[in-house]
């Protein structure tokens, strides 16, 4: 690996940056698209495991200090105020808020999401890598214009009965989990 690609996966392992920058910055810089890919999806997992595991010791450690424990309980009734999609599919909703390519949807608040909804470390770790790796093709695809390409040649229709199908099954699974 050369030091333009350990760049790479440094950037997209910050919690401002992750992939959703890194890839476009990749790519510009004239890395191969799925080189890019990889790296930066590389790079974005690599804390998610740690942050799992630590924050629970943490927020105990913390809570020592009571000035500290008030400002991190308002912090985190914050956070859980983000988390409905979470809190409501669990796993498939930990993996959907994180695979949306949006400030604020990655990886480290993932992690942070399921730890805070009590998801357990390896099925938490697995619905993050799937939505990290829907996150970085999104990006890339979006990236290399075929998001434009796609529209222009009306396919949005293909997208649009294939978002609907998803939210069917959805409803259906959430119907049979009721009754």
């Amino acid at each position: 690996m050369s030091i333009q690609d350990w760049y790479i996966v440094a950037l997209s392992m910050l919690p401002l940056t992750e992939l959703r920058a890194t890839i476009p910055l990749a790519i510009t810089l004239g890395v191969v698209p799925w080189r890019a890919f990889a790296l930066a999806v590389s790079g974005n997992l690599i804390p998610v495991l740690p942050i799992l595991l630590l924050l629970g010791p943490l927020e105990r450690g913390l809570n020592r200090f009571p000035c500290v424990e008030r400002i991190l309980q308002r912090l985190l009734q914050k956070t859980r105020g983000k988390g409905e999609q979470v809190k409501k599919y669990g796993v498939i909703g930990l993996a959907l808020f994180v695979a949306i390519p949006l400030p604020g949807t990655g990886a480290w608040t993932g992690a942070t999401l399921a730890w805070l909804f009590g998801i357990s470390a390896g099925a938490a770790f697995g619905a993050i890598s799937i939505g990290v790796l829907i996150a970085g093709l999104i990006v890339t695809l979006a990236t290399l214009g075929i998001v434009k390409v796609l529209f222009s040649y009306k396919l949005e229709y293909l997208l649009g009965v294939l978002l609907i199908l998803i939210l069917v099954y959805f409803w259906w699974r959430k119907k049979k989990i009721i009754k």
